[in-house]
Formats: structure tokens, C-alpha cells, sequence
């Protein structure tokens, strides 16, 4: 039996190692020499404009750098300010939060920024970390076989369940050409990060034109999804294919305009409505006033959902209030803030504006043809619950959903090709900031600091520095996040 089990074994790893895998507790490896063509393919393609795209990343590789241990720095003092002043808030765009640091090679370190990410698009999210992972990887590879180091392979790896890429190369090599040189393989990760980066920025902000022969956009904020539990899900609520307008008296031409209208309206007080004397006199019905607990006033006891508590003021009291039919009132009127407002053709109005709980709003959302949605609840709930976009098809067979996923997509990109550029640039150990820094330092102080062995010493500590700062963000940036 044994002998048997030790067979299966070595055929078992036999297997593994005719098709490049590796396997480990958490960790799975494939490696591969099927791409090496390509490789020296692309790395031996136009020298001089490979030296100076390389040239250019190198001197951003170095600047990256430097911005990055500033950027950290700024980033823990604010997280320690806000530690010592005030509670965790519920969002902190600056603070550092880090999910997984998984080490790939010894060029590159994969880390990516905390986010609260919907499963609806955890394909979004490792795909994209999957493409930056071998865009970081080509550009080390490329910049190897450009400055004559050999090639071994390139591999994949899926360490727990985040994706990644490495590049194997000749190490022997890369410790025979000069500083300058290593400088070009080790900054070109973090350059093709960048530069993929602003190239989705670019896909991004040209998409109107990109799509503009199948999709028209600046006519509104087309609904593409409606959370099931959505206060906006219902007979009289928004439907996939309608186009939102209006949000009250804001205007809504994309969804940049969509967000910012409940933005304004969470942040405002409650706009009123302009109802004539006579109007207001013939819907309003006598009932019992009392307070709530925060101090509002309700007036309408029936707990009927067509009828909101509405407060207004004439010349004698800026206290009364009267229980009215929410869509009567609304429809047909004009919005106000005071009976100034109100004032035309000599008949008399009143500015009446819902008496609802702190936070709640009555909010009018035009789509037509269909008739006005009216809202009642937190501005916030209605953003969170109703996926939009800024694409209206020209057609009918065209996909509401195509733009999402190229917008979304592209954000993404942004997010984390970005995440990757400014954290493999941090001087710290395993990162490509630490073999940035000791070529770096070897390209410029080997006249200052004549001795090696010095030069090291120096290297390193400025590492250690580096590592404390990182370890510093990530610790109480995973703080922060868990005593929200």
C-alpha cells in the first residue's frame, strides 16, 4: 500500500510539473512558456521607442516613489486625527483599507483597496485585478527582454480567491546590468499600471462619443434596475426603460444629475407647494394634531397612504396645519419656500410643505409619459435601490445594460490598476518599491557613499521606514473599518 500511495505521488507531481502548476495550501500557480515568443516579440519591437516608453517609466517609477510615501503619510495623519477627535465616519475616501496583500514574485506584491463590493459585481472586481495583475507583469517582461535579460515564462496564480499574474526571470541577468537598467524593469509594473489606468479614464470620459451612433445621451437617467425592496418597486414606482427627468425642480439630464438632485434635497429642508385658499379649504378635513417624538408635527390619524400632513402660515398664525391628498396637491403645482413665492394673479395661495420626520422627504419623480412618482423616505434609500444610466438606446433591440458594464468596468480598472501603481511603488520589502530604491540608490549615491555595504545599510533602513508606514495605514485602516 505504501509503495503504491508513493507512485500515485510522484505521478501526481509528475502531472503538475508537465503543466507548469503548483499547488499549495491557499495558493494555486500555473507557469508557462507558451507566451515567450510573444514576449520577445514585443520586447524587440521598435528599441528606441521601447527605451524611451521605459525611459518615461522609469522616471515615473522613481516620482511614484516619493508621492507614495507622502500620500501614506498624509493618509495616517488623518486616520490618526480622526481616531483622536471624532468617530469613525461612515465613509473615508483617504483612509487605507486593504483586503488581501498577496506576494506574486520577488518583483511584485498584488494589493488591492478595501471597498464594500455588491456580488452582482465580483466579476468586475477580479477580472479587473486579473487584467492589471498581467498588464503589471507584461511590463516588467517586455522591459527584460529590452535590456537583454532572458525570459523564463509567465505564470497565474489565484492565492485564497484573488487572481494574479508574475513574470520568471533570469536573475543572474538582472544583477549584471547596470542600476539605470534594473530601474527599467522594475518601475515599467508600476508605469503600465498607470498607464492603464488613464487609458480607462480615457474610454470613460469619451464613451458619449464612443457609443454615440447606438446610444444618445443629456435627455435623462434611464432606470435599468429596481431593488425588490425598493421604496421606488410598485404599481405607481419606476419600471426598467423609464426616463427619469426630474427630481422635484431639478433638473436630471444623466446620472451625475441624478445623484446630485438627492444630494441637494437630503441636505435642504423640504420644498413646499403653492395651493390656492379656495383649493386648500375644499381637500383639507379636520384632524387631530399631535407631535412625534422628533419634535414633527402629524395631522393626518388615518394612516391612509394618500394622505400627507401639509403646514402653511397666513397672516395670523405660521403654526397650522392640514391633512390633504399628496398627489392633488402636487400635481399642477408650483414649487415654493414661502407664500412670496406663491403670489400671482391677486388670488390667494399658500406655501404648504409636508410635515414629515427629520429625515424624510416628499420627493415628485417625472418620467413620463408615465405619471409623477411620489416618494416618501430618505433621499438616500431611493439612490442605493434604483440603478441608472446616462445611455438611452436608439434602438430598441440595444442593451440598456452594455453601457453599465463598460462604465462600470472601466471605474474599476481605475480603481485598482491605480491601487496597484501607488502601492507596488511604496519602498517596502517585497513590493517593487524596494528594488526601485536599491537601484535608485545605487544609481546615484555610489559616489557619495563609496562603500556597498553602506549603501545597503542605508537601503535599508529607509525599507524598514517604509514597511512601518504601510503596516501603520493597513493597521488602522482595518481599524477603522471594524469599529464602524
Amino acid at each position: 500500500v505504501l509503495q503504491s500511495s508513493n507512485s500515485l505521488k510522484a505521478s501526481y507531481e509528475d502531472w503538475l510539473l508537465t503543466y507548469g502548476l503548483s499547488v499549495s495550501p491557499f495558493h494555486l500557480r500555473w507557469q508557462t512558456a507558451l507566451f515567450n515568443r510573444q514576449f520577445y516579440n514585443w520586447g524587440r519591437w521598435k528599441p528606441k521607442f521601447l527605451y524611451l516608453w521605459f525611459s518615461a517609466g522609469m522616471v515615473f517609477g522613481i516620482v511614484a516613489m516619493f508621492g507614495s510615501v507622502i500620500l501614506l503619510g498624509k493618509t495616517l495623519l488623518q486616520t490618526l486625527t480622526q481616531m483622536l477627535t471624532e468617530a469613525p465616519k461612515a465613509q473615508n475616501d483617504r483612509m487605507l483599507q486593504v483586503v488581501v496583500s498577496v506576494p506574486s514574485s520577488g518583483l511584485c506584491l498584488r494589493t488591492v483597496p478595501g471597498v464594500n463590493l455588491p456580488v452582482s459585481q465580483l466579476t468586475y472586481f477580479f477580472s479587473a485585478i486579473l487584467i492589471s495583475g498581467v498588464i503589471h507583469e507584461v511590463g516588467h517582461g517586455v522591459a527584460a527582454i529590452r535590456e537583454q535579460v532572458r525570459f523564463n515564462g509567465f505564470g497565474i496564480f489565484i492565492f485564497i480567491v484573488y487572481p494574479g499574474a508574475f513574470v520568471d526571470l533570469f536573475t543572474t541577468h538582472l544583477q549584471l546590468i547596470s542600476p539605470v537598467q534594473q530601474l527599467r524593469i522594475f518601475c515599467a509594473g508600476v508605469w503600465h499600471n498607470f498607464v492603464l489606468g488613464v487609458a480607462s479614464f480615457m474610454v470613460l470620459f469619451l464613451l458619449p462619443a464612443i457609443l454615440f451612433p447606438f446610444y444618445y445621451t443629456g435627455v435623462g437617467a434611464l432606470v435599468t434596475e429596481v431593488a425588490e425592496d425598493s421604496p421606488a418597486n410598485g404599481p405607481r414606482g419606476l419600471f426598467v426603460g423609464d426616463l427619469v427627468t426630474n427630481l422635484q425642480d431639478c433638473p436630471v439630464y444623466n446620472v451625475e444629475d441624478w445623484n446630485s438632485c438627492l444630494g441637494d434635497i437630503s441636505e435642504k429642508s423640504q420644498v413646499g407647494y403653492c395651493v390656492s385658499a379656495a383649493t386648500l379649504q375644499q381637500l383639507s378635513f379636520p384632524a387631530r394634531v399631535y407631535r412625534r417624538l422628533d419634535g414633527t408635527v402629524e395631522c393626518c390619524s388615518n394612516n391612509s397612504l394618500t394622505d400627507i400632513c401639509f403646514s402653511y402660515s397666513n397672516k395670523l398664525d405660521s403654526h397650522l396645519y392640514a391633512c390633504l391628498p399628496a398627489r392633488k396637491v402636487i400635481e399642477a403645482s408650483k414649487v415654493c419656500r414661502t407664500n412670496m413665492d406663491c403670489h400671482k394673479d391677486f388670488v390667494p395661495s399658500f406655501c404648504v410643505t409636508p410635515s414629515l420626520e427629520n429625515q424624510t422627504r416628499l420627493i415628485r419623480v417625472k418620467h413620463p409619459p408615465h405619471i409623477d412618482m411620489l416618494y416618501v423616505g430618505h433621499p438616500m434609500h431611493l439612490q442605493y435601490t434604483v440603478s441608472l444610466s446616462s445611455f438611452v438606446p436608439r434602438q430598441n433591440f440595444l442593451s440598456i445594460d452594455l453601457p453599465v458594464v463598460i462604465e462600470t468596468f472601466c471605474k474599476y480598472l481605475i480603481s485598482l490598476s491605480g491601487a496597484l501603481a501607488v502601492i507596488n511603488a511604496v519602498p517596502c520589502f517585497a513590493l517593487d518599491g524596494q528594488w526601485i530604491l536599491n537601484s535608485f540608490l545605487e544609481a546615484t549615491l555610489s559616489s557619495l557613499i563609496v562603500e556597498k555595504q553602506n549603501r545597503e545599510l542605508f537601503g535599508f533602513l529607509i525599507l524598514l521606514a517604509g514597511s512601518a508606514l504601510l503596516a501603520a495605514n493597513v493597521a488602522l485602516g482595518l481599524w477603522m473599518v471594524t469599529a464602524r
